[in-house]
C-alpha cells in the first residue's frame, strides 16, 4: 500500500470518526434539550443565540486546541476561571441527563430516600466538585 493511499484511507476514516462523534454531540443536546431548558432556567429568552454560540464556539476551539496541540503554561490560580465554566458545563449536561431519564426521583421513591433528597443532591454536587478539584489542582500533570 503506498503512502497515499495510506494517507487518503486515514483521511476518510478520521473524518468519518469526526462526523460520528459530531452528530452524536449534537444528537445528545437535542434529545436532552439542553439549550431550551438553559435559556428557560435563566429566563434570557432573547438570549437564547448567545446560548447556541458559546457551545459552538467552545466546541470549535477545543476542536482546535486538540487537533493542534495548543498549550498555555499558567498557574493553577489562572486555570480556576476555565475550570469552574468546564465544571458547570458538566454539571449542566449531567443535571439535562439526570432530568430527562428522571434518575433522581425514581431512585428516591425506590429507595424511599424522599426525606434526604436535598442532603443527596449536596454530597452529588460537592463530590463532583471536590473530585474536579482534586483532578485539575494535583492529579493533572
Amino acid at each position: 500500500m503506498t503512502e497515499a493511499l495510506r494517507g487518503l484511507l486515514l483521511g476518510i476514516v478520521s473524518l468519518a470518526g469526526g462526523f460520528a462523534v459530531g452528530s452524536a454531540f449534537v444528537a445528545l443536546l437535542i434529545v436532552l434539550d439542553l439549550i431550551p431548558r438553559l435559556v428557560q432556567l435563566t429566563r434570557g429568552h432573547r438570549r437564547s443565540a448567545v446560548f447556541e454560540s458559546a457551545i459552538l464556539i467552545g466546541s470549535l476551539y477545543w476542536i482546535c486546541a486538540d487537533l493542534f496541540d495548543w498549550t498555555l503554561r499558567l498557574s493553577a490560580r489562572f486555570l480556576l476561571i476555565p475550570a469552574v465554566f468546564q465544571g458547570l458545563f458538566v454539571g449542566m449536561f449531567a443535571a439535562a441527563l439526570t432530568e430527562v431519564l428522571n434518575v433522581i426521583p425514581i431512585v428516591s421513591k425506590r429507595l424511599k430516600l424522599k426525606p434526604y433528597l436535598l442532603p443527596l443532591l449536596m454530597a452529588m454536587v460537592l463530590g463532583k466538585v471536590t473530585g474536579s478539584l482534586v483532578d485539575w489542582l494535583w492529579l493533572q500533570p
